[in-house]
Order: structure tokens, then sequence, then C-alpha cells
């Protein structure tokens, strides 16, 4: 079985974001950047997959600027078999990511592929749901437990009213969710070894891929502040205060 893991690079999670002064966006100038914590939790489940035999090539993809290649050594360290870089200094939105990594199912032939289930960045949860419907291929979202036999996957999936558990046929599309399991740390020695394998560098041309935003940010703004709370002497008190000026009750 081949997977294929998408990642992609953002801003470290540990980082405190800041907006640009002309609000069009966030700084990302000399700021730590990391592999997006929801695809660390497929590539960790995909690398999990080929130790217990299921699995036997691990293609990790990114998407975007050089400094990509970065992260795809990351997942290289991890595991991964190998690396393509479809670079590209557009800003690349859902869509278009769906859509090349349409391009790459269809030249790699994979019976898998693994992705978060949102971006820490954009927070869209929906390049994994578009790939699936360009495809037409079953898609498991929100995993937190996997089960591959068969020819076919076992997902349980977080719902609002706790968990579902689904059963569809491979290929097929799964995006991964924080329970799922705990990312490893890359040793020392996988570190170098990830520098000897091979990372494919292609463009969006190279796939015959459109990738001009669909999508025009207007203004971003940091939320607004939240204010210091309120003392009150009892609760006749609280509830007068929540019904008459928060207006709540």
């Amino acid at each position: 079985m081949k997977l294929l893991v998408p990642i992609k690079r953002v801003i470290d999670y540990n980082v405190k974001v800041r907006v640009k002064s002309d609000n069009t966006g966030v700084e990302t100038s000399n700021v730590k950047m990391s592999m997006n914590p929801f695809d660390e939790i497929a590539v960790e489940e995909a690398v999990r997959m080929k130790e217990a035999g299921t699995v036997e090539e691990i293609i990790a993809v990114s998407m975007g600027v050089q400094q990509c290649q970065e992260t795809i050594r990351t997942a290289l360290a991890m595991g991964a078999d190998r690396g393509i870089h479809v670079k590209s200094d557009e800003e690349l939105q859902p869509l278009a990511v769906a859509k090349l990594l349409k391009a790459l199912v269809n030249k790699e032939t994979p019976d898998l592929v693994i992705l978060g289930k949102q971006a820490i960045d954009d927070d869209s949860n929906q390049t994994g749901q578009m790939l699936a419907a360009l495809l037409d291929w079953p898609q498991g979202t929100f995993a937190s437990g996997i089960e591959l036999s068969d020819g076919k996957a076992k997902v349980i999936r977080e719902v609002d009213g706790g968990l579902e558990t689904i059963e569809i046929s491979t290929p097929a599309i799964i995006t991964t969710d924080l329970r799922l399991n705990e990312p490893r740390y890359a040793s020392l020695p996988n570190i170098m070894k990830a520098k000897k394998k091979p990372i494919e560098e292609i463009s969006p041309e190279d796939l015959g891929i459109d990738v001009a935003p669909r999508l025009t940010t207007l203004k971003v703004e940091e939320p607004p502040k939240r204010e210091a709370g309120m003392m009150v002497e009892s609760v006749a008190e609280l509830v007068e205060k929540l019904k008459n000026e928060a207006k709540v009750i």
C-alpha cells in the first residue's frame, strides 16, 4: 500500500501571531515556522502503519515557497520515504491545493491520502473534502482512530455528539484529528538519514493546474482585547447585571 501525506508549513503554534500594520495579513517575516500540527499527526499515523507492515511507501507532499523543503525533511526524518515539493510563490488557497493534490494522486496512484483536518493558519478545513470530491473517493474526516484491512478502512470520527465509526473502501481520503496519536520526535540518526532521501521539485505548471486565488482577503484584524471582570456582592446583583447590563438572560 502506498500513502500520500500532504503537509503544510505554518507559523509555529507556540508563536504569538501578529497582524501586519497595513491589515493585509499576518506577519511571517523572521517568524519561526513548522509543520502544521494536524499534518504532523497524519505523518505519525502513516509511519505507524508502515511499522505495522500495512504500508510500503510514504510520500510527503508540501506546496509553497522554497523553505517548504525544510518541512518535508521533517516528515522524512519522522519516517516518510520520499518527498514532493510543488514550488510556488503564489498564495495557495484550499481549492488550488486540492487540484494540485488531485494531479499528484493521478501521477502517484496512492491507496490512501492522509492529511490534517485543517491548518492552524487559516483554519479553512476544506482541502481534504475538496480533494475527495474532485477524485470522487470516499472520505473519513476528523479521524481519532484508523484501522486498515482487506481494502477497507474503519475510521472513528469525532462528531458533536461523541464518536461515529464508519467503514470506507480504499482508495480514500482521511483527515486526522488531535486525539488520533501523539507524533514522535525525530531522532538525530533519522534527521541525518533524511538529508539523503529524495525530494522531487515540480511546479503547478508542470501539473497543468491554475493556482490563481479565487478569494480576496479584504482586511485582517486582531480580536478585541478582553475586558476585566467585575466583582459582585450577591447572586441577586449578578442576576441583575446579567439581565440588564450584559443582556444575556
